[in-house]
């Protein structure tokens, strides 16, 4: 895989790639958008331990297929107020620490979710068997 960040364009506003390209071979793995449920059912507060737990969970379904975080091509990351992007972002920064080249990365701040708890909601497209730059 390989980060394309053209030098036309400003340096991403945070820790992802403008765009990332790689090879059409491999296993494809998408996971649904995940929200912050731990296996007790409960809902952590704020939205860096949000994210952390949303985080957690992409890594298992990655691993269910033999992925890493380092497969990751794509984040899409929903908030439901602009006060929780500081949060998500840490979390995001420190989940992708080391990884190279990051990801794209996309952050929408939408109305809500299925509860008023969850305040971030992340989803993930990664490519396995990648050979990488």
């Amino acid at each position: 895989m390989k980060a394309l960040t053209p030098a036309s364009l400003p340096q991403p506003f945070g820790r992802y790639s403008h765009g990332i390209t790689a090879p059409l071979a491999g296993q494809l793995v998408v996971t649904s958008g995940q929200l912050a449920l731990g296996p007790d059912n409960h809902i952590p507060e704020g939205a860096e331990a949000q994210a952390q737990l949303c985080f957690a969970s992409i890594a298992a379904i990655l691993a269910e297929a033999g992925a890493t975080r380092a497969d990751i091509l794509r984040v899409n990351a929903f908030v439901t107020d602009r006060s929780h992007m500081t949060g998500y972002m840490a979390a995001r920064d420190a989940f992708f620490e080391g990884v190279t080249p990051l990801p794209a990365s996309t952050l929408v701040i939408v109305q809500g979710f299925t509860l008023p708890e969850f305040v971030v909601e992340i989803e993930a497209l990664a490519l396995v068997g990648q050979p990488r730059d």
